[in-house]
């Protein structure tokens, strides 16, 4: 089965290449693409942070990989792929809550997307409550090693 999505818009920011920590300081512009109209933003700035499906376009296929240590790191279990957030993944998607800094026109200004320059946007969803965890989130230690500077 073939499923066909097309970008609605694309992100700016100072990052180029894709790192793995110190996403912090990072501040992303996305604007929606010249068939989408601006007011698919209408309403926006009433939420304080979105959901950002983005296409991890610069990913290399020969790299997809469903089993490994995370970051290649040794001290690391193995750990299939839908068990990691890395961007080599079967489908090169991305999914990132951020929060919303600022809405203009065709724009808006997002912190904690890690995603770079020139990458397409497939879909925002703003965050409700109500979508929101319903228990405690259980995770192995090693992400939390993993994590220690990512928002640095």
């Amino acid at each position: 089965m073939d499923i066909i999505l097309n970008p609605i818009a694309i992100i700016a920011n100072k990052r180029e290449t894709p790192t793995d920590d110190f996403w912090g300081d990072t501040i992303s512009e996305i604007t929606l693409l010249p068939d989408i109209p601006e007011e698919a933003f209408k309403g926006i700035e009433k939420f304080s942070h979105l959901e950002i499906i983005y296409f991890f376009n610069k990913t290399d296929d020969s790299k997809i990989v469903f089993s490994g240590r995370p970051r290649g790191n040794p001290a690391w279990p193995e750990m299939g792929i839908f068990c990691q957030r890395k961007k080599d993944r079967p489908n090169h998607l991305g999914l990132c809550t951020v929060e919303l800094i600022e809405h203009t026109g065709r724009t808006i200004k997002v912190k904690f997307l890690d995603a770079i320059d020139g990458t397409p946007v497939l879909d925002i969803k703003p965050v409700f409550k109500e979508f929101e965890l319903k228990g405690e989130i259980k995770q192995p230690a090693w992400t939390i090693e993993l994590m220690k500077d990512y928002w640095k």
